[in-house]
């Protein structure tokens, strides 16, 4: 992959996660409800540091690895099958997938610790990160330091452009995101989801087959 490629799927596969309904999308709108349209951003940047840190481990774990064909297939082909299980399940949740932007006003953390502690009690964060995010680092490591850089770069911004959005969305009024609006971009996130998924797939099958 180029630089470039890795820059623009790993911003939609990040987007593609960040938008769909959980913990960390709960938690912006309720301190977006009591401090204002800065809280979604303040909670990206906690939750960025653990990604940072995650990446960080993951990749000097993998770097060595990631080059042998059996190793780089076997992260390629597991990445690949979360991601096609998480297209499915995508599409499945659309006829009664709503967002609610109602959220109580109550005492909590800081944002920016909130971003931490919501993304490491999340069990989807651990197996997202050990098999898509593993996958991915895989293949963006054949582009050296600075494949995997973009990848950690572009993969924050997604989180950044979306939660900013709905802080500001809370914040102004929601009629700049309906809840059909939401569920068609649910819908082509899941499309590109299961074509990434195969797409990885087919790099583990070539590694595989030499």
């Amino acid at each position: 992959m180029t630089l470039s490629v890795i820059a623009g799927t790993s911003f939609v596969l990040g987007f593609s996660g960040a938008i769909m309904p959980g913990p960390l999308l709960s938690v912006t709108i309720a301190e977006t409800v009591r401090r204002g349209p800065w809280a979604g951003p303040q909670l990206v940047a906690g939750h960025a540091l653990l990604e940072g840190a995650v990446v960080l481990l993951l990749f000097t774990g993998v770097g060595g690895a990631a080059g042998r064909p059996g190793v780089f297939a076997a992260f390629a082909l597991i990445g690949a099958a979360m991601l096609l299980w998480m297209g499915y399940g995508m599409l499945r949740g659309l006829p009664t997938l709503r967002l609610d932007f109602q959220a109580e006003r109550r005492r909590g953390l800081h944002p920016l610790a909130a971003g931490v502690v919501v993304s490491l009690a999340n069990p989807y964060f651990t197996l997202w990160w050990g098999t898509v995010g593993l996958g991915y680092l895989a293949v963006a490591h054949q582009a050296g330091l600075a494949g995997v850089a973009t990848f950690y770069l572009f993969h924050i911004l997604s989180d950044l452009v979306w939660y900013a959005f709905v802080s500001g969305t809370v914040s102004y009024g929601r009629r700049f995101l309906t809840d059909r609006l939401y569920r068609r971009l649910i819908g082509g996130c899941a499309l590109f989801v299961i074509a990434f998924g195969t797409y990885f797939g087919y790099l583990g099958v070539q590694a595989l087959l030499g």
